[in-house]
């Protein structure tokens, strides 16, 4: 009695899945629910065809984000070490801390590329000397950055 029907999603439904995947559900809430709002188109070749080639571009577009990373990995890499300037007292304690946002205009100066200050990670740095910041990239794709904190 249970006729299921696939659709594929052309938006995300909390429920069921994300965009361009192929799911079974229920005729009448195809038919009511996901249908008529353009939610979701029942499959056809045509559809299925359609689908395939989002698919084949999405992992197309992720490998070529995957290789921007890696390159702006290396040339972070190649730039060495990064100087934040902090005022400091005379036993060289900072007045204040060294921030993913100080980092993140160090990285933004020396590359001419923004950097997402969320993605740095930077350790407790109360003193002068060096340090090293890891920068999350993409998933599975992280970058050491060395710092050299200067009074």
């Amino acid at each position: 009695m249970a006729k299921r029907f696939q659709v594929v999603l052309k938006e995300d439904v909390s429920t069921l899945g994300k965009r361009g995947d192929l799911v079974d559900v229920a005729p009448g809430f195809a038919r009511n629910f996901l249908v008529p709002p353009g939610k979701a188109l029942p499959v056809t070749t045509a559809v299925h065809k359609q689908d395939e080639h989002h698919r084949a571009k999405e992992a197309e577009r992720q490998e070529a984000e995957r290789q921007g990373a890696l390159a702006f990995r290396t040339a972070l890499a190649t730039i060495g070490t990064l100087k934040i300037r902090k005022h400091t007292g005379n036993d060289g304690v900072l007045f204040g801390t060294v921030t993913n946002g100080d980092v993140a205009e160090a990285i933004t100066a020396a590359t001419r590329r923004d950097v997402e200050r969320r993605n740095i990670e930077v350790p407790e740095i109360h003193r002068v000397g060096d340090y090293t910041a890891l920068l999350r990239l993409q998933s599975g794709i992280t970058a050491e950055v060395k710092l050299s904190v200067v009074g």
